[in-house]
């Protein structure tokens, strides 16, 4: 990505994508997945929390999102809100019915096409008062590659290896996941080994360039300032082990021996609890209320819970809006 360059998502591009996903075969009742599919079996999992912060770390190390975030987002004022429509948006693309993945790939097209503005400061190559705008492709192919990237990082820190075949297959669904934010897949990588090539080379390039705005965010966010919360010790380490040492070192994130410690002893202590937890625990409330949706059930009061705390809602699939 060239800094200055930029092109734009435009709605006709975003609905003959739509329309492309509305004639695959799966079905509306079974969605863009499907409960056979590798991404239900990934994006189910509540570990995917602990790489929450790394994928958000990453985003805001692209000037464009930062300078988008800092300007027109909520995060910082109110982060709990901002969690879960993140959540809500992401749960309803990958266990909502078809009607309301596409939905939902509308709604978030429409919130992006109302950020746009120039960059507050130089931020590398990336000079001030350059404009950026949320529908760009570039922007929106990196924050989707940290999403998928990540999933698959967190997956794996707490559950065995995906095989190479597992791996190609999850990249491959998340092409629709790709097309549902407006991108086309001649913009994507071709296969999860390009994909990964594909990460590496933005770790090592000037397009990630932490901004001061970009570094005052990820403080506030590591601290969970403006909440209640406060993150544990180890999962903040687990977060700076997780980054590129040189964004971390840009981030001014410590990791130092302590941090290193507590990191490793992480990684040693969630595979043993996981897969010990019980299902409701384990499994986010959306995977599991989409499960009672296929078999015809009512969710019960743990589901409903569940969703609360991941979306806000106690239900996502039976009228709420997005």
């Amino acid at each position: 990505m060239a800094p200055g360059s930029s092109r734009l998502v435009s709605t006709v591009e975003l609905e003959n994508l739509l329309d492309e996903l509305d004639c695959e075969p799966a079905g509306d009742r079974q969605g863009l997945f499907g409960a056979n599919s590798v991404s239900w079996r990934i994006n189910r999992e509540s570990a995917l929390f602990l790489a929450a912060s790394r994928a958000a770390l990453l985003q805001l190390a692209h000037p464009w999102v930062a300078a988008a975030i800092a300007e027109h987002s909520r995060t910082l004022r109110d982060p709990i809100g901002r969690f879960h429509q993140t959540f809500r948006v992401m749960f309803t693309m990958s266990f909502g019915t078809t009607t309301q993945a596409l939905a939902a790939a509308r709604h978030l097209h429409r919130r992006h096409s109302g950020i746009s503005g120039k960059l507050p400061e130089t931020a590398g190559p990336f000079a001030e008062g350059s404009a950026y705008e949320a529908n760009d492709v570039a922007a929106l192919r990196w924050v989707y590659a940290t999403l998928v990237d990540s999933a698959v990082l967190a997956y794996e820190l707490v559950l065995p290896p995906l095989s190479i075949a597992e791996r190609e297959q999850y990249y491959a669904e998340s092409w629709r996941t790709a097309a549902l934010f407006g991108i086309p897949r001649r913009e994507l990588p071709g296969n999860w080994r390009d994909f990964s090539a594909y990460i590496e080379s933005m770790f090592g390039s000037n397009a990630l360039v932490v901004s001061t705005a970009a570094r005052r965010m990820a403080h506030e966010l590591q601290s969970a300032a403006g909440t209640w919360i406060r993150l544990p010790f180890w999962y903040r380490s687990l977060t700076a082990h997780m980054l590129p040492q040189r964004l971390r070192e840009e981030f001014q994130i410590p990791y130092g021996e302590r941090e290193q410690r507590s990191a490793a002893r992480a990684l040693r202590w969630l595979p043993r609890i996981y897969c010990r937890l019980p299902a409701i625990i384990r499994f986010v409330g959306p995977y599991l209320e989409a499960q009672a949706k296929q078999s015809k059930t009512h969710p019960g009061l743990a589901v409903r819970l569940s969703n609360r705390m991941w979306t806000g809602q106690s239900s996502l699939f039976h009228g709420e809006q997005l």
